[in-house]
């Protein structure tokens, strides 16, 4: 198999088409049955290579048929277009059509043809003339960017000329519009997603000559709104709307971040965020509301959240370079005012995908979701209260449920946590049922429930983080220092509450008061999932201010 790319972009190798291609080709390869080795690459770079635009002498019609007056690059490019069995045309759009050098090599094929008129139909116009020779079997992949919000609509001309000379309905076509975006690095994590699918799609390619319905509608979904992208185009030009003048690069990137805002995840809540560059002394404001986006430049709004950083900080935090949790949890930056809005960053200005996974999920198999601390909790709930009725009839009980937990909780994963819980409870039960005494093992259950919470917090992962951090990142959140702080806290907080009621517990049933026992044990836990709630939003925003104990 030799595939022939041709990057027409006058850009070379920084073309951001050429990104699309590169794509295309890795998934070609990973869906091709040939042996990797038996598939040669060959690329053409038309902005590096000697290709002067046609004469129309007809000389290599007449004179020297087959074979071009102009002696330069385009006698090479005719060998590698006879001898290739897929091209791939890559290029982006230039004034509705393709660029200058590129049409310079399409004109220059003239040698390839006949002279004689030909009554074939397999493209539009009057008439036609036969290849010269064997192009049967080829295949043809057309692979551009515009400057577009859209593709649609923005390349009839480019897709009439190549109906013309390779035949209408016998290539492929990938166009995508946003096509700038493919360089702007804060972005990647959008764009990648769309270099994705553009895998996927050569990676079906190779394995059917097509591009499946589903993986097509995918390539034509827009990377963001009109609204967004028309927004973050005319800031990227860094000239004032109404002025002409240059603006500040921090201004262009803040017009940028704001053009972002999802209006879509308002909540009633107008917002104004102020950020002050700490390093440029210059201060910005973005109102936010349940109509979009606005950049303020004089201050004359009171905002609502306020933070303080350097540029270089928040522009590598936008790239991807630091996290900008580990970053805050360096205080690297700070935050004031409302900080609901750090914690639902990603739902506001989060280039949140819109491309559906190519990979589909085998038949017969579950996928998994997130753990929950449900599947720990339910067995030592179900062990105290059962067994503390009754210590023979609720220690089968719980037995039972503890059979039935990983069932119940199968389209969940389970971490260490909920495996030793089982154990634990399974092994307290059967104390139970076989001594018929119910009031050690549930106050032993007490210690190993504190114990559990306290030894967490000598691992990397304390317990209730094994459980949360998927609402902040994965395994990310183990850089974010304020989330891992705040969650040891909690670990160390509800370990501790626990060891104390195993031994509260003790004493309280030796001097008689098992009726303050009962409101004791299940009021505290009580008070204590309200200061969980109240302390880890209260905790980190404090840390964001810049304070320290």
């Amino acid at each position: 198999m030799k595939i022939l790319l041709i990057n027409g972009s006058p850009k070379g190798k920084r073309s951001n088409s050429l990104k699309l291609a590169y794509s295309f080709i890795e998934g070609f390869k990973n869906g091709c049955t040939d042996d990797e080795e038996s598939i040669s690459i060959d690329e053409l770079h038309v902005a590096s290579m000697n290709i002067a635009a046609c004469k129309g002498c007809f000389a290599c019609w007449q004179k020297t048929p087959g074979i071009c007056c102009i002696k330069d690059d385009m006698q090479k490019v005719i060998e590698k277009l006879i001898d290739a069995d897929l091209i791939l045309w890559s290029f982006p759009l230039y004034y509705f059509n393709v660029p200058g050098i590129l049409k310079n090599l399409i004109d220059r094929q003239l040698p390839m043809s006949l002279p004689f008129m030909s009554s074939k139909q397999n493209g539009y116009g009057s008439g036609s003339h036969d290849s010269r020779y064997d192009m049967e079997g080829k295949r043809h992949v057309l692979i551009s960017t515009c400057g577009f919000y859209s593709a649609v609509g923005n390349y009839d001309s480019v897709l009439r000329m190549f109906d013309h000379f390779l035949g209408k309905g016998i290539y492929t076509t990938i166009f995508c519009g946003q096509g700038e975006l493919f360089r702007v690095k804060e972005l990647s994590a959008r764009t990648d997603e769309y270099l994705s699918t553009v895998k996927c799609a050569g990676s079906e390619y190779a394995m059917t000559g097509t591009i499946s319905e589903e993986t097509d509608a995918i390539l034509h979904t827009l990377l963001y709104s009109r609204d967004v992208f028309e927004k973050m185009a005319d800031a990227s030009w860094g000239i004032s709307k109404t002025t002409g003048e240059k603006e500040p690069d921090d201004l262009v990137f803040t017009r940028q971040m704001a053009a972002l805002y999802n209006k879509d995840a308002y909540d009633g809540k107008d917002r104004v965020l102020e950020i002050h560059f700490t390093d440029l002394d210059h201060t910005y404001q973005i109102q936010l509301s349940k109509t979009g986006s606005e950049v303020f430049t004089d201050g004359r709004l009171s905002p609502t959240t306020r933070i303080d950083t350097p540029f270089t900080v928040w522009s590598a935090i936008s790239r991807g370079e630091i996290g900008g949790a580990e970053a805050l949890g360096k205080q690297m930056y700070t935050v004031s005012g409302d900080f609901s809005l750090m914690i639902d960053w990603d739902k506001f200005f989060g280039s949140a995908s819109v491309v559906e996974k190519t990979e589909k999920t085998p038949q017969n198999t579950i996928e998994q979701k997130k753990p929950s601390m449900t599947t720990m909790l339910i067995p030592w709930i179900t062990f105290w209260i059962a067994v503390s009725i009754h210590p023979k009839v609720g220690a089968m009980i719980t037995l039972l449920v503890v059979a039935t937990v990983p069932f119940i909780m199968r389209k969940h994963k389970f971490v260490i946590w909920d495996q030793l819980s089982m154990a634990a409870v399974a092994i307290l039960s059967a104390a139970a049922n076989i001594t018929g005494n119910g009031v050690l093992p549930t106050n032993i259950g007490y210690l190993v429930f504190g114990l559990f919470w306290l030894l967490s917090c000598l691992t990397k992962e304390p317990l209730c983080a094994a459980y949360v951090k998927y609402n902040y990142g994965g395994e990310n959140a183990h850089q974010n220092p304020l989330f891992m702080k705040t969650n040891y806290i909690l670990a160390a907080a509800w370990g501790t509450l626990y060891v104390l009621t195993a031994i509260w517990t003790f004493l309280f049933k030796k001097a008689g008061f098992e009726n303050v026992l009962i409101l004791v044990n299940n009021l505290i836990p009580i008070l204590m999932g309200f200061f969980t709630a109240w302390f880890e939003k209260w905790y980190p925003a404090r840390m964001a201010r810049g304070k320290r104990k």
